[in-house]
């Protein structure tokens, strides 16, 4: 953790969990290094959550690195846009839209889906065919979860009409269609990379503080088990359905932990930037997408960038089923 953030837990966690004295104590005996190692114990504990979460708005997830989230409907067509201010989720837009004809995940090509899941948006679009009217975002369908699970296609959209007014089809061929002023006042407000899509066959369910709780203590308890070479307790967070990106399954994934665990590297592992969505499915277990910054170092690899997890939560437990 940097130093900044490090003291900013501190200020938190010294009035839910400890008198200041017990504090300054520490600090006075240990230094900074003491303050570190006992906020990274405090934070792998689910009642430290449930206490910074009681103020945040958690209806769609946890945020670190969001400013923007789309949530979408397919079996009644609707696309709402929440901006976060406040630690809240504020709507900026709810308006009915067009979605592909056919229900459920999409799977392959051409079938007329409009997917289900968590998709970030890539890029803004200008300049098309007059047909998806005056501009549009394209998503990152298909992702890791969906390319694991075969799924195929590509250039779903959320973007307008066609500029000439000739729009027959009540249906789009996957993408998210909306009435271009709309998509317009989306624009003016809205930067892409800060923004996120979740799309739904049904109603959103809102996400309970309980869950969060359980996956971001899970999710610090995952990395020190990482960090100090428990291969046994780091395991444990993953299902036996595992793949890794690469399309690795357990059995190999955990043999080839085993043996670089046994190294006994001194590792630096630190996570910023966290985001928690709820992933929504059709076989409706409590999925969620984990992503996060991760700054790796060890001696024998670094890392510096992006992770992703698609995890399940079952019993009370965090089982990692996708990662890259």
């Amino acid at each position: 953790m940097k130093v900044c953030k490090i003291f900013g837990l501190f200020l938190a966690i010294s009035v839910a969990q400890a008198s200041d004295f017990e504090w300054v104590k520490l600090y006075n005996e240990g230094g900074i290094k003491a303050l570190e190692r006992k906020i990274e114990s405090v934070i792998q504990n689910r009642a430290y959550w449930e206490e910074a979460l009681k103020s945040q708005d958690t209806r769609f997830g946890y945020y670190e690195d969001l400013q923007y989230l789309f949530v979408a409907s397919k079996n009644s067509p609707t696309l709402k846009l929440y901006a976060l201010e406040k630690n809240k989720w504020e709507e900026k837009l709810n308006t009915k839209s067009l979605v592909g004809s056919k229900g459920g995940h999409k799977e392959k090509e051409g079938d007329l889906a409009t997917p289900i899941g968590v998709y970030t948006l890539n890029a803004r679009l200008t300049n098309l065919d007059q047909y998806y009217g005056p501009l549009a975002f394209s998503t990152s369908y298909p992702n890791l979860f969906d390319r694991l699970q075969k799924r195929t296609g590509y250039g779903i959209w959320i973007h307008g009409m066609p500029l000439n007014g000739n729009r027959e089809e009540l249906n789009t061929r996957g993408c998210i269609a909306i009435e271009n002023n709309q998509l317009s006042f989306v624009d003016s407000i809205i930067h892409y990379r800060d923004s996120l899509l979740i799309t739904y066959e049904n109603t959103p369910k809102e996400v309970s503080k309980a869950d969060l709780s359980i996956l971001l203590a899970s999710l610090y308890t995952w990395k020190e088990a990482w960090k100090v070479n428990n291969v046994e307790k780091y395991l444990e967070f993953y299902s036996p359905d595992f793949i890794r990106f690469d399309g690795m399954r357990y059995n190999d994934f955990a043999q080839n932990k085993q043996r670089i665990f046994a190294k006994k590297e001194s590792k630096h592992i630190a996570f910023s930037k966290i985001n928690i969505s709820p992933y929504p499915n059709e076989a409706n277990k409590n999925l969620f997408r984990i992503s996060f910054f991760e700054d790796y170092k060890a001696p024998s690899y670094n890392f510096h960038g992006k992770k992703e997890l698609y995890v399940e939560l079952k019993d009370s437990k965090m089982q990692i089923l996708v990662e890259q």
